[in-house]
């Protein structure tokens, strides 16, 4: 039976605490979510699974409780990864290969390439790695000795495939022109030739008897070759148009494929007969890995969750739902008692933060993507792929109202200080709506409102007449990336535009300053009053994706793709807390008593920080670019925006 995404267990959360001590509770499923698209899977070593994910995340998993039990940074410059039969050593490809001890994240040697790596394969233990070129070349190579040993030509077409044999004798590898070439590894003769497929050829691996090869190509089918003979002995061609990734049982008996409707087949290769068709999946399979007793196999791909099946009953084991790339969006109630989130595609979801249990769920309404609180304490608001936007009661977590008419997925929400209107931004056309909550009809429609960009944020003003929304131009090639344009809702008229694109805002409580997150993994902020650049933070190794005051306006919280999450003095601009997560971070709010602090998780999680910890976590040799002055600054400026 799959298993439930729900409050999760008492082992992996506590795990986590024990890890992270900053971190009081853990809402949300953090069971088997990346942040990134699933590159490679293996099992390795007592049962642990390891995933590579974008951009170069090594993780290792419990399969047992789907509980993450570390993770490395290894590199964003790889397009290629694999792991050896046994899960020790990692290769890593683009224009050179380097490679990796799995178990301590750390780089063991580099061989450098001649051109462009297109295929990657271990023989003999990890004492052997085989190199597939769009040159058409494939390369032998000893990496204890960064030796190349030979060179295998074939006819110049790129390798899009390679397979060593149990012994390490014999290399298989597939061109883009559709055939597969079997090579002796020791003397580098060619052995034979395999022709069949008739598109490009995908995935290759031997059977451990040595004689059968696999292959699995982008013409529906894998088929099983005699090598000794060259001949095909079964095709199995019941997938959809592409075979997208391939794995086969240590015993050689199960097969699994995937292909480009997201069904993984299992299938048994002696009787040539399909066992089951799984289904779950809700984006491109691109990895797959049998555990070495044939158990359990394991599937990843682009919903950026790992899904662990029971091959021989076809039955989902654990890992469900998708990891959106907006990750985990958040509100909180204005009594900090409930806590509003975003999970894995699944819906709406309401925890009380005192218990962390879930007080409500509804996953009729599609995908959520953005959510924002009433003041009030009265509405939750969501937005999502449909191109409507909802309120939801945030006292019995029921539908209210559906807000129709907007075009193109909410890219934003902010309630007025009032509660009496909600703007939702488009993330299509640069338009932004308000509406009336007590009718659920719009009153106020803004054309170009972020200065022909594409709208990413909003933030009403805390005296409620000015409406912040924040735009990128992605077609940018100099200058101007984007605006933030300051919006008189109550004149109905721009009152202020301030350069550069953002992704994300945030007013100080006071009203006084406006924290923008740049492209630039830089924090700008701007004096509202004089509608001037006051300054910057930086820090942030990659892009900022969430902000937030603290209630009393003494901390700015920021969190981004560098997986950590950072506190600056609100009215100095220097850098007072900075702690790394084992994800990214996609969304920020305080408690109202500012004792806590709320993180929005790309794994679809939400952490609950202690501030007063937070604080102890002290940032080293990090500064900022930032002029504020030192005392709160006061009211004042030349367009009366306060």
């Amino acid at each position: 039976m799959a298993h439930q995404i729900g409050t999760p267990p008492a082992e992996p959360v506590a795990l986590t605490r024990r890890l992270f001590p900053q971190i009081v509770r853990v809402f949300g499923d953090l069971r088997l979510h990346t942040d990134g698209d699933v590159l490679a899977l293996a099992f390795g070593r007592g049962g642990m699974l390891w995933s590579v994910e974008e951009p170069g995340l090594l993780r290792r998993w419990d399969p047992a409780t789907g509980q993450h039990l570390g993770w490395s940074f290894l590199t964003d410059l790889a397009t290629l990864w694999r792991f050896s039969a046994d899960a020790r050593l990692l290769a890593s490809a683009s224009d050179d290969v380097s490679l990796w001890d799995v178990a301590a994240g750390q780089l063991l040697t580099v061989l450098p390439q001649p051109s462009w790596v297109s295929a990657l394969a271990f023989g003999r233990g990890g004492q052997l790695v085989a190199t597939g070129h769009d040159d058409g070349v494939t390369r032998l190579w000893e990496p204890a000795g960064r030796q190349l040993m030979r060179e295998l030509r074939g006819d110049g077409s790129p390798v899009s495939a390679l397979a060593f044999s149990a012994d390490g004798t014999c290399l298989a590898a597939a061109g883009e022109d559709r055939v597969i070439r079997l090579w002796n590894a020791d003397s580098g003769s060619l052995r034979g030739t395999l022709t069949g497929h008739t598109d490009r050829i995908q995935e290759l691996a031997w059977h451990p008897d040595g004689r059968r090869l696999v292959s699995a190509g982008w013409d529906t089918t894998a088929r099983v070759w005699d090598t000794a003979r060259c001949e095909p002995i079964i095709l199995l061609n019941a997938h959809a148009d592409q075979v997208t990734a391939m794995a086969l049982s240590a015993d050689g008996r199960l097969l699994a494929c995937a292909d480009s409707a997201n069904v993984l087949s299992v299938w048994d290769t002696d009787g040539a007969r399909m066992l089951h068709r799984c289904r779950d999946h809700r984006g491109q399979i691109n990895a797959l890995a049998f555990s070495a007793d044939g158990g359990a196999l394991a599937s990843g791909g682009a919903d950026r969750v790992l899904r662990l099946w029971d091959p021989g009953r076809g039955h989902l084991v654990a890992g469900s739902g998708e990891a959106l790339p907006e990750g985990m969006s958040l509100a909180i109630s204005p009594d900090g008692t409930r806590l509003a989130g975003t999970c894995g595609g699944i819906g709406l979801r309401v925890w009380e933060t005192a218990a962390g249990h879930v007080v409500h769920q509804s996953g009729d309404a599609g995908h959520f993507h953005v959510l924002a609180a009433s003041p009030d304490g009265r509405w939750f608001a969501s937005g999502g792929a449909d191109n409507h936007v909802r309120l939801w009661d945030a006292v019995s977590g029921r539908l209210r109202a559906t807000l129709e008419g907007q075009a193109g997925r909410a890219a934003a929400l902010a309630f007025a200080p009032d509660s009496a209107t909600l703007a939702s931004a488009s993330a299509s056309d640069g338009l932004v709506w308000l509406w009336d909550v007590a009718s659920g009809e719009p009153c106020l429609v803004i054309p170009d409102a972020a200065d022909n960009c594409v709208v990413r944020a909003l933030a009403f003003h805390p005296r409620g007449r000015w409406l912040a929304v924040g735009g990128i131009d992605w077609l940018a090639t100099g200058g101007s990336d984007g605006a933030v344009c300051l919006w008189d809702v109550v004149g109905r008229e721009l009152a202020a535009t301030l350069d550069g694109g953002t992704t994300c805002l945030a007013f100080h409580p006071s009203g006084l300053w406006l924290a923008a997150a740049s492209l630039a993994e830089t924090i700008h902020v701007w004096d509202v009053n004089k509608q001037e650049h006051a300054g910057r933070l930086t820090g942030h190794r990659d892009a900022v994706t969430a902000l937030a005051y603290s209630p009393n306006g003494r901390w700015l919280a920021s969190g981004g793709d560098d997986r950590t999450v950072r506190l600056w003095n609100a009215l100095t601009g220097e850098p007072a807390a900075v702690l790394e997560l084992p994800t990214q971070i996609k969304a920020l709010c305080f408690s109202p008593d500012g004792r806590f602090l709320f993180t929005g998780n790309a794994n679809t999680t939400s952490y609950q920080l202690e501030v007063r910890r937070l604080l102890k976590c002290k940032p080293a040799g990090e500064g900022d670019d930032l002029a504020l002055p030192r005392v709160p600054l006061q009211p004042g400026g030349r367009r009366g925006l306060i």
